[in-house]
């Protein structure tokens, strides 16, 4: 498994062009004659395991592609292409994945069919939400979904299962600020998009904190602000474009409306227009509980119940298995990849960093938490 997973780190492809990582996986599949169907979601593979006697169906799932980010570690199997990076432990997942199906292969004494689905793109290309247009449940139906995430921060050998909320909802926010430009020495003649942006950019930080109850989440960031080409001259157009994370719909719909409120609002008394929109990415990640209980009850069987943590805060970060939560009931869970930073350099950084790495000391512990939950629900 190390093998294999350091081979995947050192070949990092990004969303929907994982051909080599596909092939990669696929040919180890294929060598212990388990079952694959390829080409959903361009690069998708999904393995499928019979049991010895019929009964249920279930699907176990983990993303495959790396991010656009120059890796700066030094070690052997660090990344070949430059760019290219497995800053999220896809390397990891897809491994832990493999060594369950394998094992599983040889040891099928189950009842009923699990598939495998080695998902393409999570990394903002919405792989999963492509997988359910193409038909995922419609050609390999399962009545539930399980995924499962590495995450930094949480201890090695310790799983967080969550009964409801594990991850936000993500949409891009867009807003477009119509003035009127002019010559920097003269703005008594000209509306000023660059003032009118920055009244905005403040504005919108009471979204959140005067809007939205303490006890409920959404985040409200700008992150990009464009206008301008001279030093004196005020252009006609200023945009900003941000994000936004909530986790209940009835949440997002009222900071939208709010957002809304205020652009128009402010632009209209200082002259100008604006137009605003919001662009959905991921829907919030929503375990269905009775499915949490059985992924925890899994987990204890590994690592025992004492580290199982089940009061853990949901982040606001997003992921695409929500896409496939929302086509079938099931759940998504954290396996730890060691503390920050007291750990050492396996766990020492956060996901999305240039020194990330998967830990290669949880790869047995993520498998076995694979085979277990197979063995736990398909009796």
């Amino acid at each position: 498994m190390v093998t294999w997973r350091h081979h995947l780190h050192k070949h990092p492809e990004l969303s929907f062009k994982e051909e080599m990582t596909s092939d990669y996986i696929a040919s180890i599949l294929e060598s212990h004659n388990i079952e694959i169907h390829r080409g959903l979601a361009v690069t998708g593979i999904i393995a499928t395991i019979h049991g010895q006697k019929q009964g249920g169906v279930i699907g176990l799932r983990a993303d495959m592609d790396a991010l656009p980010i120059q890796e700066l570690n030094e070690f052997s199997y660090k990344s070949v292409h430059d760019g290219k990076m497995h800053a999220c432990g896809h390397d990891g997942h897809s491994t832990m994945l493999l060594g369950a199906a394998i094992y599983l292969k040889e040891h099928n004494d189950f009842s009923g069919t699990v598939h495998f689905i080695f998902q393409p793109a999570e990394e903002g290309g919405g792989g999963g939400r492509v997988m359910v247009e193409e038909g995922i449940f419609d050609k390999f139906p399962c009545q539930a979904v399980y995924g499962m995430h590495n995450f930094p921060g949480i201890a090695e050998g310790q799983f967080a299962v969550h009964d409801t909320a594990v991850m936000a909802a993500n949409e891009t926010l867009k807003i477009t600020i119509k003035g009127k430009g002019g010559h920097a020495a003269m703005p008594d003649l000209c509306i000023d998009p660059v003032v009118v942006g920055a009244q905005i950019i403040n504005a919108l930080q009471t979204v959140v904190s005067r809007n939205v109850a303490p006890l409920n989440s959404a985040v409200v960031s700008i992150t990009m602000v464009n206008a301008g080409f001279a030093s004196n001259v005020v252009p006609d157009e200023m945009e900003l474009t941000g994000s936004l994370r909530y986790f209940s719909n009835e949440i997002g719909n009222k900071v939208k409306d709010n957002i809304k409120s205020i652009v128009e609002g402010i632009s209209k008394s200082m002259g100008a227009t604006a137009i605003f929109d919001s662009i959905p990415n991921y829907p919030a990640t929503i375990n269905t509980p009775k499915h949490a209980e059985l992924c925890a009850i899994a987990a204890s069987m590994v690592v025992d119940s004492n580290n199982v943590l089940r009061n853990e805060q949901p982040t606001m970060g997003s992921e695409d298995f929500a896409f496939l939560l929302n086509a079938s009931e099931g759940a998504y869970i954290w396996i730890g990849n060691g503390l920050v930073p007291e750990d050492g350099p396996k766990g020492g950084c956060m996901l999305h960093n240039t020194q990330y790495d998967f830990n290669d000391e949880i790869l047995h512990i993520g498998s076995s938490y694979w085979i277990q939950l197979v063995k736990n629900i398909l009796k």
